[in-house]
Parts: C-alpha cells; structure tokens; sequence
C-alpha cells in the first residue's frame, strides 16, 4: 500500500538540489519516495504535535558544506527528526540534513533501509568525508548516545564531546552550525536506562519514563541554530588543539540552551 505523501513535503522534495535520477534516487541511495512517506510523518509531529519553534534558520549557509552540530535531547531520536524537517520545511531554498546514525540502526533491515533511503547513513568516518565533499549539509551530535541516555534532571546539560567531527570539519574545511536543541527531555523524561533490555534488542539502553514506555508526549520543542564557526587546521592537530576547539562549540551551545532554558521559564 503507497502511503501518502503530503503535497507541501513532496513540492519541496522536488526543490532539493540534489542530483536525483529519473527513477528518484541520488547517487547514494536515497529516495525521493522514501523521503516523501517519512517527511510527510515528520512534519505532523514537526507542525502540529511537537509546534516547533525554529530559531535562526537563516544562519544556516543555503548552499555548499556545512557540518549541523547540536546536543541532543530526549531518550529517542526526537531531536534529530526535528531538524530534517525544519532544514526541508523552514529553508528556502530547502536542504536535506543528513546524520551519522548509530550503528544499531544498521542492523535490523527495516530501520536499514530506511535511514539509508532517507539519506542517514552509519557514522563511518569515509562515509561523512565523502558526503561534505559533495558539499551536502551533515548533521552531527557529538554526545552521542551517552547524549540520549541523559535523565530528566539532566535535560539541559551537556556530556563529553566527541572529537571525530572537529578533525573532520578542518580536513573538509567546512564551517559548523552549532544548535540547541530543547525541549526534547520534556516530551521523554527518562528516569532511567534499562541497558540490559536495550542489548536484548540491539539498542545501547532502553529509556524508561513515567509511563514506562518512551512514547512522547506533545510538548514544544525548540532548535536554535548559532552563527556558523570556522576554525584553521587540517585535521591533524595535536589532541590538545582539538580538544580546544571542540570546547568552543560546546560552549556556544551550552549558552544557547541556556538562554533557551531562561526563555522557556520565562526568566
């Protein structure tokens, strides 16, 4: 059965510049369908159920390589869904946010597929170099899963950075976006991590909310994207200049989820 595809979702797909082949596929496997049926999902959630509220979306270079580097927030993938589709709903010309996802994505066919189809690929080092040479727009969270498994008390913190994207951002020269996303440890308040339910389905945890389950529920979300920030290097620094300046983009997102939290709180 075709699911629908929602005609806003489908004429901005068609806007994408992206060098798509007369069967709707680009050169790496993604598809015009598969992405109609999953942003016509997304924007439901995006424009009615979560009213996202998107910030600084101008900022975001409409064109050539850039390198989105956010915090995450909420136990699942909230904050990733929401800005694909506010990079596909809200920038014009529109653009496709691609993600390095977490290699447990990979293993089951179904959700193997389909992030591969919706241009989110294994965080593979060759395949994010490959994708900013083709000056595609990369979308990255440094926290990684340690990122998703924050609890609720912890929802506008941050956690250790990874390193691998500030080498990557020299070697490509490309300029980073950095973005807050709040609102996320709201709609999942995870109260705790079952780790061992999550290796039983091939999951580094299982978060546990109130209710038991991770179901969100409809609270607005918000992305703020800052200035984009350029740094000089080739991406062979010494561990100490890279730790610096991943300490800067930690910095600058931690002030926009705070200035984010003080907004939400009405402060």
């Amino acid at each position: 059965m075709q699911l629908p595809i929602d005609p806003e979702v489908e004429e901005r797909i068609a806007r994408l510049e992206i060098p798509f082949n007369a069967q709707g596929v680009d050169p790496y496997g993604v598809s015009k369908k598969h992405l109609g049926v999953f942003l016509s999902m997304l924007k439901f959630l995006y424009r009615t159920y979560f009213s996202v509220e998107a910030r600084g979306v101008e900022r975001v270079p409409k064109r050539g390589r850039a390198m989105l580097v956010g915090n995450h927030s909420g136990g699942i993938a909230i904050d990733g869904a929401m800005v694909i589709t506010s990079m596909l709903l809200e920038m014009d010309p529109p653009r496709l946010a691609q993600g390095m996802v977490e290699k447990f994505m990979n293993q089951t066919p179904f959700m193997s597929q389909w992030s591969n189809r919706t241009g989110q690929f294994t965080g593979l080092p060759e395949h994010a170099v490959r994708l900013l040479e083709d000056d595609r727009l990369l979308m990255v969270f440094p926290e990684g899963a340690r990122g998703t498994a924050k609890l609720y008390k912890e929802r506008y913190s941050l956690v250790q950075f990874g390193t691998g994207f500030m080498r990557l951002a020299l070697k490509t020269k490309t300029p980073i976006v950095p973005l807050a996303f709040l609102g996320g440890g709201d709609a999942v308040p995870t109260i705790a991590n079952a780790y061992a339910l999550g290796k039983l389905v091939g999951a580094p945890y299982v978060p546990i909310t109130p209710w038991l389950v991770a179901l969100p529920i409809p609270v607005k979300l918000e992305i703020q994207y800052g200035e984009p920030m350029t740094f000089e290097g080739t991406g062979t620094e010494e561990d100490e200049v890279i730790a610096q300046y991943v300490g800067q983009v930690k910095q600058k997102i931690a002030d926009m989820i705070e200035a984010g939290r003080k907004r939400r709180r009405g402060e």
